[in-house]
């Protein structure tokens, strides 16, 4: 990414990271037709907490992707970029650390829910 200091650097920024939601909008697709393929199987055990579980992990997951490959690897942009520059790394931290809690605490509610399921 480049400094937000022009229109013309805002455009190119706007569209690496309109890219990279577009992509994430494929994985999202794409995780609808395994979970519809898996819904038309026998052996498919339904938990609630299984389904917020997955869900929490996919959003932790995007948190961290899109935080560690937009604001850090290609500085697309920040968490907050209204916040004078040597303080963004805490808001990008702060996005990180979010992603991660949502990812553990998807896992955790997933195995519950395996548990749960099985009897």
């Amino acid at each position: 990414g480049y400094p937000a200091d022009s229109v013309e650097n805002l455009r190119f920024n706007t569209l690496l990271d309109g890219l990279f939601h577009a992509s994430t909008y494929l994985f999202v697709l794409l995780g609808l037709l395994l979970l519809w393929r898996a819904a038309h199987q026998s052996q498919l055990w339904w938990s609630g907490k299984r389904l917020v579980g997955t869900m929490l992990i996919g959003f932790g997951l995007f948190n961290l992707v899109e935080g560690l490959v937009d604001h850090q690897i290609l500085g697309i942009h920040h968490v907050n970029e209204t916040v004078p520059r040597e303080q963004w790394i805490y808001w990008d931290l702060g996005f990180l650390l979010w992603g991660a809690l949502m990812l553990v605490g998807g896992w955790r509610l997933w195995r519950q829910g395996r548990r749960a399921s099985r009897g």
